[in-house]
């Protein structure tokens, strides 16, 4: 995908956010805990190497990411520090992810199986993470056998770097721990059967950090909360009360590019799902759906100017329509996205309006529209 770099439209990125949140959560962490920082998904649309590189400036200990092309990213780009691929990575490259240092997770005792072979053919040693799956239903080693058969498999395997094991909540976000302390208890007990002694436990993401649930992790997998978002972001219900301050890093901004008068009974874009009952003013902005500002967001009201106005009529591919309260100039600055948590169109009260959560919103802004750092 190529950037737009000649249309005025961008997502902007506040790097001395990124650094701050970082940091606080860095004075968050207990004396012997690491931080990883979670940059999957390009930095949940911040821009994954930019974002890596921030956080490398601040002191984390290493980088999750969910495929192993977003890993290879990081090393193209030099980031040195361990790179822990929290997908499943088919077996066929394990053998690319061990010649660039790069752990990949173990889901299963077929895969460990069925990767030896390719590494064994390779002379190579890859450092791995067994995942458990202790009720996100998602990847991972969930019956006592399995686990115990692939624990027998590695003792003394020299194709493999026992590296870490570890869990994912389904829940850590709630108010209700009932199902993360089942979670917690299901891991323990496959932690007593390990026979293995991995370098790192971990189980904490942003949410068991932030939150404050007290479980044991060497680790925590710090990712939501890099980008300033509160990880108990529920469609239209209140955020839970974090332990750090998180400053919001992201903006999406662009401009009018033409402002008109439309007639009384005109309609406005596809369907004509908008009718003027009379004379009023539109404007145009040259964004729309393709840049991932899907057609839900029809109705919801961007900062235009000093204004906030709603978007009329269905928002097309590649541009969308607003309701001005007066003239205004072509080139007048649009806010799609607030970067401030109290803003009416905050990222969070724009997942809201689209019944989503802000890591969706974030994570569908395309690369078609160019990010630009600055702090």
């Amino acid at each position: 995908m190529i950037p737009g770099i000649h249309r005025p439209a961008a997502v902007y990125v506040d790097l001395a956010a990124i650094r701050q949140n970082i940091k606080e959560e860095i004075k968050h962490l207990r004396p012997d805990q690491k931080l990883f920082a979670v940059v999957k998904a390009n930095a949940y649309g911040h821009g994954a190497v930019r974002v890596a590189q921030e956080a490398v400036k601040v002191g984390v200990s290493g980088f999750c990411v969910a495929i192993l092309d977003e890993a290879l990213e990081l090393r193209r780009a030099g980031i040195i520090q361990p790179i822990l691929v929290l997908g499943v990575t088919p077996v066929k490259y394990a053998s690319l992810a061990a010649v660039n240092d790069i752990s990949l997770t173990v889901p299963n005792l077929k895969w460990l199986q069925d990767s030896e072979a390719e590494l064994s053919q390779n002379h190579l040693q890859l450092k791995i993470h067994l995942a458990v799956d202790s009720g996100m239903g998602r990847i991972g080693f969930s019956e006592d056998d399995e686990f115990i058969a692939a624990n027998d498999f590695l003792l003394n395997n020299s194709n493999f770097n026992v590296e870490g094991m570890f869990t994912h909540f389904a829940s850590a976000d709630s108010n209700d721990d009932s199902y993360f302390l089942n979670q917690v208890d299901r891991f323990a007990h496959f932690k007593k059967l390990l026979k293995l002694k991995p370098r790192w436990i971990h189980v904490d993401n942003t949410a068991a950090s932030v939150f404050n649930k007290k479980v044991h992790s060497d680790l925590v997998r710090f990712g939501i909360g890099i980008y300033g978002l509160n990880p108990s972001s529920n469609p239209a219900g209140s955020e839970l009360k974090t332990a750090i301050k998180l400053k919001p890093a992201m903006s999406f901004v662009s401009e009018l590019v033409q402002v008109h008068t439309i007639h009384k009974g005109q309609g406005v874009g596809y369907g004509s799902t908008y009718i003027a009952d009379q004379d009023e003013i539109i404007g145009t902005i040259p964004v729309g759906y393709a840049d991932g500002f899907i057609r839900k967001f029809q109705g919801f009201k961007i900062k235009v100017g000093s204004e906030y106005c709603p978007i009329v009529g269905r928002v097309c591919m590649d541009q969308l329509m607003v309701k001005l309260p007066c003239k205004m100039a072509v080139g007048t600055k649009v806010i799609l996205i607030s970067n401030d948590p109290d803003a009416p169109n905050s990222i969070k009260k724009a997942a809201d309006y689209v019944d989503s959560i802000h890591y969706e919103v974030a994570c569908l802004l395309d690369d078609r529209l160019p990010r630009k750092y600055y702090n």
